[in-house]
């Protein structure tokens, strides 16, 4: 059943690029590689320097590799990518964890963190959001099927090689989620504008979810009328908002300041 609900979201394979995203992807998710295209200095010149230990690495994965051939890498990861050299194909789909399975996997006892993406659309947002998940100690970070940017090779390079760290967890439908999550005795937090509550007076006490909404709209409304708290972060009277990736990253770092075992 769980590879039907996710082939909804990443299907076929998904370009990477970079060295230092490949070599993550080899120490903590190298069963999502398929295969990696190398320029043609890193591929004939295999104990040439670092890349010694990449092909190495590769062998000992048994990792198909091929060479790029001119101008292959702007067509593959498009021309304003700068691959280093270094493109690989991923499946998306051997990154994603199933709701139940994360569930089953969550110590209570240790005051867990997740995310939940509401229909973020900038994929350059939601490999942000990863990152600052994993560097802030977050268990996970829940993704929707539906009007939500996919993981994709700008997912994963924003996430500059966290999406392989941290667990991506499908889940069918938000709201839904956080029945779920109530239940277990999470408590919910909205990121908002005009949250009720201000960030720096909140205990962050309890097991919490962060919902980060849509760029544009926000939270939706049934999903905000389920928040346990909606979260306000203040600015100088400047500017107007902060962009999503940005609020949540300070959401985060707050909540991992009060939570410092999670970190």
């Amino acid at each position: 059943m769980q590879s039907k609900r996710r082939s909804k979201y990443t299907k076929g394979k998904v370009y990477v690029y970079g060295k230092h995203v490949l070599m993550e992807a080899l120490r903590d998710a190298p069963q999502s590689i398929r295969k990696v295209f190398l320029a043609p200095q890193m591929y004939l010149s295999a104990t040439d320097g670092d890349n010694t230990e990449l092909r190495a690495s590769l062998a000992k994965l048994d990792i198909p590799i091929a060479q790029l051939t001119s101008g292959e890498g702007k067509e593959l990861v498009g021309r304003d990518a700068t691959h280093q050299g270094v493109i690989f194909t991923i499946d998306p789909s051997t990154l994603l964890v199933p709701f139940e399975n994360f569930m089953e996997s969550l110590d209570m006892e240790k005051n867990p963190s997740i995310v939940i993406l509401g229909e973020v659309q900038d994929p350059h947002n939601v490999g942000a959001i990863i990152r600052s998940a994993a560097a802030f100690g977050l268990s996970g970070v829940l993704i929707p099927e539906h009007n939500q940017a996919p993981i994709t090779g700008v997912v994963v390079k924003s996430s500059a090689g966290m999406a392989f760290r941290i667990p991506l967890v499908t889940i069918g439908n938000v709201n839904n989620a956080l029945k779920i999550l109530k239940k277990k005795g999470f408590w919910i937090y909205g990121l908002t504008m005009n949250g009720t509550t201000l960030l720096d007076t909140e205990a962050f006490n309890a097991p919490s979810v962060f919902v980060v909404g849509n760029e544009g709209a926000g939270i939706r409304e049934k999903t905000l009328a389920m928040c346990d708290v909606t979260l306000s972060i203040p600015i100088h009277v400047r500017a107007e908002s902060l962009n999503a990736a940005t609020a949540a990253a300070i959401i985060f770092y707050e909540w991992s300041r009060k939570n410092p075992k999670a970190v």
